[in-house]
């Protein structure tokens, strides 16, 4: 399996989180017009899966991104493993 390009990557988290957004608006517009609750909750869980996704996606990227950077960190703004940790187990 080859490895899939920074770029690659970034394109797929924006797609996971524009995707995210179009749903977040049919959510809105859901309760603006009171639709049945259970298609409300449905989107709504749908926007949250998306997110979970998006969120997993980043943060496995800035882990990828840590572990190939082997320069030292001058100005502070490379996460530490305990940051990353973190940030993933905040998803959970």
């Amino acid at each position: 399996m080859s490895e899939i390009s920074k770029a690659e990557q970034e394109k797929k988290i924006l797609n996971r989180l524009k995707r995210a957004q179009g749903q977040l608006t049919a959510v809105i517009s859901a309760v603006e017009k009171r639709n049945d609750c259970r298609s409300v909750v449905t989107q709504l869980s749908a926007v949250t899966s998306a997110l979970d996704k998006a969120g997993f996606a980043i943060i496995a990227h800035a882990m990828q991104e840590c572990l190939a950077d082997t320069s030292d960190d001058v100005d502070g703004s490379k996460p530490t493993v305990s940051e990353l940790e973190k940030l993933f187990m905040s998803l959970a």
